[in-house]
């Protein structure tokens, strides 16, 4: 979520220390973004931001919310950028704009329902309610899809990968298809998994008639590790579930008989069909990833060398997996100031030359670069969020 500068921190250096009333004092113009009344957005506070975008290609928000038909916003970067609130934000303002929106958050953290000040969990969706324009919310926990999954592919009392390849007539040949991790896919899963089952799951909502109504989906997703793994995960279901399905087309033929006699036919099709749904779905995601005139990237990062040189990374990442990357958001920046106190002085100097290695940087220089301001209020609730998401996102 975004930091804040609380009157509650600048009372604690009051205590702490006889010069700190003087330097609050200045502090008042250290950020120009106060908390207007109900957070409406005045035209001062949209002046004194900063520079909102920068780069090779001007991209505002009206190129964004142009066309009706459905484009998918994921954002993604290092944990504690504010990525939450960037995307809760985001959706607000489509909303606002006439577009149904759909906002999804596969992180554990469950930081949306912070975000929102409302409980989105549960796995379904839940109207947020504020916006102008239909807006939903849906705040998956990745680690109940994967029970999902293991319990459908255990239902009839299997314990492990053996039984479930035992449902496919495949038990005498586990050992021989070690080499494919199932073991380890099904048991103990590796980071980015989860995340990938349950944007299947998404997907699989937004096939479904009753959700053709969202013109807009903004995915907040895992921290950048997660992110990484889920977009080659698809490519090793394709080949590891192809390779298994396509052992079985080969046997199939010589067992079909003994398999009718004991009654596992209809069981052993029905494991082999949910697998083939895992890779389409899983086909679904890498698609959706990859579809440069419908989705878009956009990374979330903070001005410290860390959190940059990371976002550099992750966009040569995503780069190498053909995802379409267009801006990088730049969250908590010091607005402008004619004056600062020594800890702001400091820390401005610190992020001037973070934001100056996003200009050198080969990977990040050719981005929209969007400047989202601290802000001396915590962004929690639909007032709050459309405040910031009429500074950020012009």
């Amino acid at each position: 979520m975004l930091a804040t500068a609380s009157p509650h921190l600048h009372g604690s250096a009051r205590r702490l220390s006889l010069a700190a009333p003087t330097a609050q004092a200045r502090c008042g113009v250290c950020f120009p973004h106060r908390r207007p009344a109900r957070y409406a957005a005045s035209a001062a506070a949209a002046e004194a931001a900063p520079p909102a975008k920068e780069g090779a290609e001007e991209l505002g928000f009206q190129e964004m919310a142009s066309g009706t038909r459905r484009r998918y916003y994921m954002l993604g970067g290092k944990g504690g950028v504010g990525k939450t609130s960037c995307a809760a934000s985001l959706a607000v303002r489509f909303a606002n704009n006439g577009h149904p929106t759909l906002v999804v958050s596969t992180d554990p953290a469950h930081s949306l329902s912070d975000s929102f000040a409302q409980d989105l969990g549960g796995g379904t969706l839940v109207q947020v309610e504020g916006p102008d324009s239909p807006l939903f919310a849906l705040e998956i926990n990745p680690e109940e899809v994967r029970e999902e999954f293991r319990t459908a592919s255990q239902k009839n009392g299997g314990t492990g990968v053996k039984d479930f390849m035992d449902g496919m007539g495949l038990g005498v040949l586990v050992e021989q298809l070690g080499e494919l991790k199932l073991g380890e896919l099904l048991d103990t899963p590796p980071p980015g998994l989860d995340e990938a089952i349950a944007i299947s799951k998404v997907i699989q909502f937004l096939e479904a008639q009753e959700y053709n109504m969202f013109s807009r989906i903004v995915f907040d997703t895992a921290p950048t590790g997660h992110t990484l793994r889920l977009l080659s995960l698809p490519d090793f279901l394709d080949a590891s579930i192809g390779k298994i399905l396509k052992l079985r087309s080969k046997i199939a033929s010589a067992t079909s008989a003994i398999k009718s006699v004991f009654g596992q036919e209809v069981q052993q099709q029905d494991a082999a069909n949910k697998l083939e749904q895992l890779r389409e779905r899983m086909v679904k995601v890498r698609e959706l990833f990859r579809d440069t005139e419908s989705t878009e990237f956009i990374i979330v990062t903070i001005p410290t060398v860390m959190a940059i040189s990371e976002s550099s990374r992750l966009h040569s990442s995503l780069q190498k997996e053909s995802v379409p990357v267009r801006r990088l958001v730049v969250n908590q920046v010091l607005p402008p100031s004619t004056s600062d106190c020594k800890f702001c002085a400091i820390k401005r100097k610190d992020q001037t030359r973070a934001l100056d290695m996003i200009r050198n940087d080969p990977e990040l220089m050719g981005l929209n670069i969007i400047q989202a301001p601290l802000v001396d209020m915590e962004i929690r609730g639909v007032p709050a969020l459309k405040f910031l998401g009429d500074i950020v996102w012009k």
